[in-house]
């Protein structure tokens, strides 16, 4: 079980029905997540989270009367404990860096396997930021880039070389466990790591962290 000896709460935001009612059977194979509500737009979206309280929202980003987008804005001012992981068709660089910046914890794209999408929901369950490799790089060349030319808070040039690896790791889209594998420490060590990189660097969330310390040459610029 994924929330304290229960399932995982989700919610599904998606104006398709068959897409949500697709969705909801295929994470009903799943003992550790439970489906509690559907909505058809945006509006409804916002509603049935305050009403029934989910951990994570699938929000699409394209629905009638209020967008996934604005959505998830008004979820994250009211609700900021609920996770948001938008998983739509749209690749647009627009759309990626907008909602990162309305709050969402994650973005994915509709055609990934649903075991995938499986272990997607339960990384943004404990905190990480699942995107993929090529769209993490979008995200991070466009928040360095809209970024402001200030100097940084001291705290920056704190991170200590292990904490660097990791956020080095973070930008090329890596979850916990991949970064956990590849610098062979345990999980628990690398969420630990994650929490003291966002407290030195005042950041929200682990994309924001490693596109801060890209800006600032913490870390290397991301390749053209």
């Amino acid at each position: 079980m994924s929330v304290k000896g229960r399932p995982l709460r989700v919610l599904l935001a998606d104006d398709q029905i068959l897409f949500r009612k697709g969705l909801a059977s295929v994470l009903s194979d799943w003992p550790d997540i439970l489906v509690v509500g559907e909505a058809a737009d945006g509006q409804e979206a916002v509603d049935r989270t305050e009403e029934l309280r989910p951990d994570v929202v699938l929000m699409d980003i394209n629905m009638p009367h209020l967008s996934g987008l604005e959505a998830t804005r008004i979820i994250r001012r009211k609700q900021p404990e609920v996770k948001i992981l938008m998983l739509t068709v749209s690749e647009q660089d627009d759309d990626l860096f907008e909602a990162i910046k309305a709050g969402a914890n994650g973005y994915l794209l509709k055609d990934l396997k649903p075991e995938v999408l499986h272990e997607m929901i339960l990384a943004v369950a404990r905190g990480e930021a699942p995107i993929s490799p090529l769209m993490a790089k979008k995200i991070l060349g466009e928040f360095a880039r809209q970024l402001p030319l200030t100097p940084p808070p001291r705290p920056l040039a704190d991170l200590t070389p292990r904490e660097k690896e990791v956020l080095e790791l973070v930008a090329t889209g890596a979850n916990n466990r991949e970064i956990a594998e590849r610098l062979c420490l345990a999980p628990g060590t690398v969420k630990r790591h994650m929490h003291n990189i966002l407290a030195k660097l005042h950041a929200r969330s682990r994309i924001e962290a490693a596109a801060y310390a890209i800006h600032h040459g913490i870390l290397p610029p991301i390749p053209s």
